[in-house]
């Protein structure tokens, strides 16, 4: 009788740690966290994704139906580079800093269309093509001194592209500007000549005052 319940006793706590370990996982199964900065929306495996969007904090979901599908809502730099040619065909290495974010109330159709790596798939291919039109305008002088004009240009021409993605562009900026080894030798030698011009001319201004004493 001792060894019966024994046995017994085994029997409920072996049972009672079972149901404890069900609870917690379904418990957990049941419950998903959404950090601060980010959204999210549920898919459903059989009625696919669901309108609703939740903001930061702790929400239910159905265990083993539901996937909760979380995007960061808040600005994020991406820097993207691309080779190019100018108007006056001198070849650009240009690196730009872009700084976007997926507009909030359209993440659905963003991973309906696009999925969660929305920018890797947008992001470089549209960034080099308005490059590409916009320095082609441009002989790389005028790049030079209109780095921050054409730095709205690309940006103005930028926004009106990912607007049909959904997304939302806050900053853009040229952060390397590289010509080809022609050019930066042309300038090289320009700054040589410009110094040389500005050396000459004080040695005239400084011969002409010990003239005058």
């Amino acid at each position: 009788t001792i060894e019966m319940n024994y046995q017994k006793q085994l029997a409920l706590i072996g049972s009672t740690v079972t149901a404890l370990g069900m609870a917690y996982s379904i418990g957990k199964a049941s419950m998903y966290y959404v950090d601060t900065g980010h959204k999210a929306f549920k898919f459903n495996k059989f009625t696919g994704v669901r309108n609703e969007t939740f903001k930061e904090g702790f929400h239910l979901k159905m265990p083993w139906l539901e996937n909760p599908i979380i995007y960061n809502v808040r600005a994020q730099p991406t820097k993207i580079e691309s080779t190019t040619g100018s108007f006056d065909l001198q070849e650009v290495r240009i690196a730009l800093r872009v700084l976007y974010r997926p507009e909030p109330n359209h993440l659905q159709d963003i991973y309906r269309n696009l999925g969660k790596d929305y920018d890797q798939r947008v992001l470089p291919s549209v960034v080099n093509e308005v490059l590409k039109s916009v320095v082609a305008r441009h002989n790389a002088s005028s790049l030079l001194v209109q780095r921050e004009q054409v730095s709205s240009t690309i940006k103005a021409q930028l926004e009106d592209r990912l607007k049909d993605f959904h997304i939302i562009l806050d900053d853009v900026s040229i952060v390397d500007l590289v010509f080809g080894r022609e050019f930066a030798k042309a300038i090289e030698n320009k700054q040589i000549a410009q110094q040389q011009a500005e050396r000459a001319k004080f040695i005239v201004q400084q011969a002409e005052q010990e003239k005058r004493q």
